[in-house]
């Protein structure tokens, strides 16, 4: 039911995000941008309602992996009042944003799911729902953690990457097949995870399959966000970029793939900072920090 409604949703907000990215700034949003506070950074200007205008703003820090936005968060709006006509802002004061009228109603749902599966996840953890895979090239695994410290109990490891001495797949990727799991938590720098499945096995022949290939830690457990990559997904918002909260009506910035081109579901980022939801915060091959919405760990195909 949840792959549905995630699946609805994101046809909804890619018809939602199309027709915005199309759609001309209201002639007052550019003079509003000077009563932006200091602190904050501007997004879309979603409503006009008679001479009064409203701005979606989010905290500058939020694509800062020390500080990363949270999508649960209560939001914010620069409620600007304007000249008769509408075309220029004359005030503006931060209110309390109670109707966030993003046209993402169906993922807030979904990210209300995930905030009811706080209480079973460590204190002070972020719920997310990402798919991810390790990174780390040490021949010895991947420390899977019992807590988010470098100094924490080694509850297990994730293999590195993997290939079949024998008969492998023919598109085992040039590197190895990597440990794929599932990212349910973000603090302070680590990935809270679950679900290890052994590097390739997925993709393999089941019957060619080595029983003695790597087994990696399959429980749950904290790994260091440096040691973790992904695939771009498509969560049904604006392709070529990033956010820089995550939310479709923060600022969008224009980012590039690894071999050129705009940011699509081709590829991964350079670095995954931290996840707060459905929502990744990103490093671009180009040096863009921002959010984007689904990743994924196929290995074989785009998600898109």
């Amino acid at each position: 039911m949840r792959a549905l409604l995630l699946i609805a949703a994101a046809i909804l907000s890619v018809a939602t995000q199309a027709a915005r990215a199309d759609d001309t700034e209201p002639a007052w949003r550019a003079s509003a941008l000077a009563l932006v506070p200091a602190g904050y950074v501007a997004g879309l200007a979603y409503r006009t309602d008679g001479s009064t205008g409203y701005l979606a703003i989010y905290p500058a820090p939020s694509n800062d992996p020390k500080t990363p936005a949270s999508v649960y968060a209560a939001r914010q709006a620069l409620v600007v009042t304007l000249t008769p006509d509408a075309t220029r802002a004359v005030s503006a004061e931060i209110k309390p944003r109670n109707d966030p009228d993003d046209g993402d109603s169906d993922f807030a749902k979904l990210h209300t799911e995930l905030a009811g599966k706080r209480p079973s996840l460590p204190d002070g953890t972020e719920p997310c729902s990402l798919g991810a895979w390790s990174i780390d090239k040490d021949p010895n695994g991947l420390n899977v953690r019992a807590e988010p410290s470098v100094k924490a109990r080694v509850l297990g490891t994730l293999p590195p990457p993997y290939r079949l001495k024998l008969g492998g797949a023919e598109n085992t990727p040039e590197g190895g097949w990597l440990t794929e799991f599932r990212i349910i938590g973000f603090k302070d720098g680590w990935f809270l995870i679950e679900g290890a499945r052994p590097p390739g096995k997925d993709y393999e022949d089941e019957k060619r399959y080595p029983r003695n290939a790597p087994k990696p830690y399959a429980g749950r457990g904290w790994v260091a966000s440096n040691k973790v990559g992904a695939a771009y997904a498509n969560g049904g918002t604006r392709a070529g970029g990033l956010f820089q909260a995550p939310f479709v009506d923060a600022k969008w910035m224009p980012a590039q793939r690894e071999l050129g081109g705009a940011l699509d579901t081709d590829g991964g980022p350079k670095r995954l900072l931290a996840c707060s939801g459905y929502w990744g915060l990103v490093e671009s091959h180009d040096g863009v920090r921002g959010w984007w919405r689904a990743l994924c760990s196929n290995q074989v195909t785009n998600c898109s």
